[in-house]
């Protein structure tokens, strides 16, 4: 009787562990909307992590990126926080049910969240900024931010602060392609 080896070595003879012992990795989050103009407008403090309620039109669309956080905001009424002004285009393939583009959207926070930004919105100068839309477990997330507008003044500052951080990282790459 002819007896072949088997093309998979066992787990004892293997010389590489991971062949076995390989976890299946974790997909990057897709994201599908991202607020860049917020960073150069606000300095921004604290981040949350809140849900949203959309229906099925607007979730789709959502998942094509046809979504637009550009001009948004939140606002927090009547112990609910709500997303004002984030555009949703309609779903192309949707019928007579699709949703409006502009209407205001509920967002999911826990009690504790909503309570502490109310108070700290009603300060002069704070508002909550959302800054990413992305897809956590099959369902589509909105990062919001705290945020405190700046000054003509800070603008100034941080153009000048990244010309000098881009200026010095340049230098250190011009070294390091010298001396190897």
């Amino acid at each position: 009787m002819l007896v072949l080896e088997s093309p998979i070595p066992d787990k004892d003879d293997c010389l590489h562990p991971d062949l076995f012992m390989s976890k299946p990795e974790k997909p990057a989050p897709k994201h599908f909307a991202v607020n860049r103009q917020a960073h150069h407008l606000y300095h921004l403090l604290d981040r949350y992590e809140a849900g949203a309620e959309l229906t099925g039109t607007e979730v789709k669309s959502v998942r094509d990126g046809k979504i637009n956080l550009k001009d948004s905001y939140v606002d927090v009424k009547k112990g609910q926080a709500w997303l004002i002004d984030c555009h949703i285009s309609p779903y192309t393939s949707g019928s007579y049910a699709n949703h409006e583009p502009l209407r205001d959207r509920r967002l999911l926070l826990h009690r504790q969240e909503l309570d502490k930004l109310s108070g700290k919105i009603q300060e002069k100068g704070f508002t909550l900024i959302p800054t990413l839309c992305y897809l956590k477990k099959n369902m589509i997330k909105f990062e919001i931010a705290l945020a405190k507008g700046k000054k003509i003044y800070d603008h100034r500052e941080t153009s000048r602060q990244r010309t000098i951080d881009r200026e010095a990282q340049q230098d250190i790459h011009e070294h390091r392609r010298r001396h190897q």
